[in-house]
């Protein structure tokens, strides 16, 4: 029964996660850049990065699954910051979205750069 409640609140968590994240990507994104890697490589570089405890400490959570429109999406625990990677004729393109401009978002801007 406790595993049932357990699953139930993670399914509720990842549909908000998800509105949240939708009603984001109606707006541009914050920055968009592109990369020669493939995307796998760009979004698990991009997740391990966001991982780094010495870098966001309690904040250190990223998550990795399947993009809306194919490639990938990587995101935080409130999805205040997230990225989605697709593949194109031109390389990969990262869109990188926030949700709160903080001292955070700059930092996680920085890690994502350096998978580029």
């Amino acid at each position: 029964m406790r595993m049932l409640a357990g699953l139930m609140t993670l399914g509720l968590l990842a549909g908000c996660s998800t509105h949240s994240m939708d009603q984001a990507r109606t707006a541009a994104p914050t920055k968009t850049f592109t990369s020669e890697k493939k995307d796998q490589l760009v979004a698990q570089c991009v997740q391990f990065a966001w991982q780094d405890e010495t870098m966001f400490s309690v904040e250190a959570a990223a998550y990795l699954q399947p993009g809306p429109a194919g490639g990938y999406t990587v995101y935080t625990r409130s999805s205040e910051y997230f990225i989605d990677v697709t593949s194109s004729a031109a390389g990969t393109t990262v869109n990188y979205y926030i949700t709160n401009a903080d001292a955070l978002a700059e930092r996680r801007l920085a890690t994502l750069a350096t998978c580029l």
